[in-house]
């Protein structure tokens, strides 16, 4: 009989005709790690929004306000929460092109993490399904 301690024959499960072999715990290692090893690759990160806006001003005889394709702008504004409260920065277009790289970054970073509960997840079911005798050392 197979159990996950035994790394020889894992099991199987079924996804539509095809038989998908079960991870190993060596896999689900390695996977983490190289999870982890993406992360180490990401620079900063940022969370919030960056929203892009074309305004009409106040002047009442400025084209803006007869032509949607002639206001002002466009502006940049980073927005996000500290201590439960809203706060809102203008940017430059550059500024905005590092926050839009930042954002992008805490996305891909929080995704990763994600990934890496899931894998965790699965390789703690599997070795406390083994029994406590027949574990690796290390795990």
């Amino acid at each position: 009989m197979y159990t996950y301690g035994d790394q020889s024959t894992p099991p199987r499960r079924t996804t539509g005709e095809n038989l998908v072999p079960e991870p190993t715990l060596a896999d689900l290692q390695a996977r983490y790690h190289g999870l982890a090893a993406k992360i180490s690759r990401i620079g900063f990160t940022a969370t919030g929004t960056l929203l892009r806006s074309h305004n009409v001003c106040g002047s009442a005889g400025c084209a803006c306000h007869t032509d949607p394709g002639r206001r002002h702008g466009p502006y940049w504004q980073y927005t996000r929460k500290i201590n439960g409260k809203t706060v809102t920065r203008r940017l430059t277009n550059a500024q905005a092109a590092q926050y839009a790289d930042w954002i992008s970054n805490g996305r891909a970073l929080r995704d990763l993490l994600a990934q890496m509960q899931q894998v965790s997840d699965q390789a703690r079911d599997m070795i406390l399904a083994t029994p406590q005798e027949d574990r690796q050392p290390g795990t």
